[in-house]
């Protein structure tokens, strides 16, 4: 299966304290997203996901970090547009990524399940936190989650020591 994740074009939108950047996800040829979107808000969870299960909740409140969507709008508008992703883990050590359409109150509607190779996937997921670690780090940064900095930085030497083994 082809799977393609990939975030360029980094920036800091000083005002509203979020990171964005050029957002790439492809899985088996489908662009699934391909714009520039907030990626601080849900990269911890996006690295929890390649440690263990994720379940999103757009609605839950900031300080749930383990529900946000992966990516949003970078507009700083929590009630803005958002890619939601549930992640499984199967016992053959391949990631099953279900795409979400959210909608409050109510259970998610899936859109589509595709299933990626394990390592691929953490590998790839941990190339984003490093590359987010790395801009980042000159930079006058404080997220509206003040948490979510030393959650990246632990996430990020988790998953390193995970692909290590």
């Amino acid at each position: 299966m082809s799977f393609e994740l990939t975030c360029s074009g980094w920036s800091l939108e000083k005002d509203l304290q979020i990171v964005h950047a050029d957002v790439r996800l492809v899985v088996e040829g489908e662009a699934l997203i391909e714009e520039p979107l907030c990626v601080d808000v849900g990269l911890p969870a996006l690295l929890l996901s390649a440690l263990e299960p994720v379940e999103p909740d757009r609605f839950a409140d900031p300080r749930e970090w383990r529900m946000m969507p992966f990516f949003c709008c970078g507009c700083g508008d929590p009630e803005c547009r958002a890619f939601s992703f549930r992640v499984r883990h199967t016992s053959e050590g391949d990631v099953e990524l279900t795409e979400l359409e959210e909608r409050q109150g109510r259970e998610p509607r899936e859109l589509a399940v595709y299933t990626i190779d394990g390592e691929e996937y953490r590998r790839r997921v941990l190339s984003i936190g490093q590359a987010f670690l790395q801009f980042i780090e000159t930079l006058d940064y404080h997220p509206h989650h003040h948490e979510t900095l030393a959650q990246v930085k632990r996430l990020v030497k988790q998953l390193s020591a995970e692909q290590s083994k």
